[in-house]
């Protein structure tokens, strides 16, 4: 497994240098958060920032030195639901099963492997209350890029390598803080929406946010051309990146994005999502604003869930699990 990774990462390396479609990189020096925000932030334009945390390392021994006792909610995936069709699932993202447990009992099932077995990822985890909060080089991201109105906390997301978080896009401005290995992104611009076939918003009053309408039907990879035409179009416009440990990828809101964990091991990255600006970007986006619908979709179901959560004896889990999924 560790040779077909190894060939995936060089082989997207050598794609990248001949391809059109791809991610700018700069480096953090050559950026004040005026030109970040003419050239990236104003327009809406994906780039990798590198130099500001070239000194992290988030192995997997640190992680378990600073996270060790803290409780973590761990998806469960499973690798056979990469091989279903999508139009069959019934949940995606934090809609998976879930369990909680003890980052070093985590730390464990990587290092034995039966988190790469079972494809059991900790996902969208705030770091808030833990030590690693304070890390001068994320709290100065913000700062440097002039990005100033978090809508998130630092999110920590630690996995086996070969993980895949399928294609969908965000409602927010993100940042994804490559502090462990190296992970392949495909992005696709919000142009391409349709021709992605994403989930209709209103499939969120039947299944609320466990299945979610910024999610596409598709898998880029494994192009189903007979079912789904219109994504011949789509892979004109494909994007595709290697982003590798102390960079930073910045994937404006819209932005379609699928997210692979190379390699066999662990690997380590921290997203924090931000407010659209300029408010023109949100305005007129019909992508935003069908998410926007997809989310109001979803209340009744959400409610009911939380009202029945109210009165279970695992309460405290199943209110955190409702609470992760926004």
């Amino acid at each position: 497994m560790s040779e077909y990774y190894t060939k995936l990462t060089n082989d997207f390396q050598a794609k990248e240098e001949t391809t059109v479609n791809t991610i700018k990189r700069v480096d953090i020096s050559t950026l004040t958060p005026e030109t970040f925000f003419e050239q990236f932030q104003k327009v809406g334009t994906p780039v990798i920032i590198t130099g500001l945390l070239k000194e992290l390392d988030w192995n997997l021994d640190y992680l378990s030195e600073k996270l060790g006792t803290q409780e973590f909610l761990l998806r469960f995936y499973g690798h056979e639901r990469y091989k279903q069709d999508k139009r069959q699932w019934t949940n995606t993202g934090s809609g998976v099963e879930t369990q909680s447990m003890l980052f070093r009992e985590y730390a464990e099932m990587l290092r034995n492997h039966q988190a790469h077995e079972n494809d059991v990822y900790l996902a969208k985890c705030s770091i808030q209350n833990t030590i690693l909060a304070n890390t001068v080089c994320l709290t100065n991201l913000g700062q440097q890029l002039g990005l100033n109105k978090p809508v998130s906390d630092f999110n920590l997301w630690v996995g086996p390598g070969g993980h895949i978080e399928c294609l969908h896009y965000d409602a927010v401005d993100g940042t994804l803080m490559q502090l462990h290995g190296s992970k392949k992104v495909v992005l696709f611009p919000p142009s391409q929406t349709n021709n992605l076939y994403p989930f209709p918003f209103y499939i969120h009053l039947r299944y609320g946010m466990k299945l979610r309408c910024w999610f596409s039907q598709v898998y880029p990879e494994r192009p189903d051309f007979q079912s789904f035409p219109k994504l011949k179009q789509a892979l004109q416009h494909k994007h595709e990146v290697i982003l590798n440990q102390g960079e930073i990828l910045y994937i404006p809101a819209d932005w379609w994005h699928e997210v692979t964990a190379l390699g066999d091991e662990m690997v380590c990255s921290v997203n924090r999502f931000w407010s659209v600006s300029p408010i023109s970007r949100i305005v007129f986006s019909w992508t935003i604003l069908r998410a926007n619908l997809g989310t109001l979709c979803a209340y009744p179901h959400t409610l009911l869930n939380l009202a029945i959560a109210l009165f279970s004896r695992e309460r405290k889990q199943k209110i955190a699990k409702i609470s992760q999924m926004f």
